[in-house]
């Protein structure tokens, strides 16, 4: 199963969320990420703070969505509410999700406080991401409108 983490700029969300869902995931699982408008970098702070939490950032890349490589099966957008950001919308016939985060790039001020901006993000999509971890094992085939309704749960969950 791919699920992909979708954003605008594919510099910092989608790319915590790619890189930590493939640290966790079990055998059969994998993640990609894509921006409908990529940055053409990936944060140093998001690297960073993966490089931190031991999470590999090897072949990470803020990459567009044209293109990908694989056709997902489960789309997630990680796009917040800050400033009017629109999130964009997948087109294919696949299982949507919105897992909506603030984009720490947009955090201002002290060293400390962007930090923490990027830390909190992180925790809350990895605290997601280990929630998708724990739904039952092949909902997604047995019951498809539950896992729907459990991934949309799931973008509720704080850090």
């Amino acid at each position: 199963m791919k699920v992909l983490f979708l954003c605008t700029g594919n510099s910092c969300r989608s790319i915590l969320a790619e890189a930590t869902f493939n640290a966790l995931a079990p055998h059969g699982l994998e993640a990609i990420s894509a921006g409908s408008r990529p940055a053409g970098y990936v944060h140093p702070r998001a690297l960073a703070l993966l490089a931190r939490e031991g999470i590999s950032t090897e072949g990470l890349s803020s990459k567009s969505w044209d293109g990908l490589p694989v056709t997902p099966d489960i789309v997630i957008t990680v796009c917040g509410s800050a400033a009017s950001e629109t999130c964009p919308a997948y087109l294919g016939p696949v299982v949507r999700a919105h897992w909506g985060v603030e984009d720490p790039a947009q955090a201002s001020g002290s060293d400390a406080r962007i930090d923490a901006a990027f830390e909190h993000a992180y925790r809350t999509l990895r605290a997601r991401i280990e929630a998708f971890f724990a739904l039952p094992e092949n909902l997604a085939r047995r019951d498809p409108p539950a896992f729907r309704a459990g991934l949309e749960r799931i973008g509720h969950i704080a850090a």
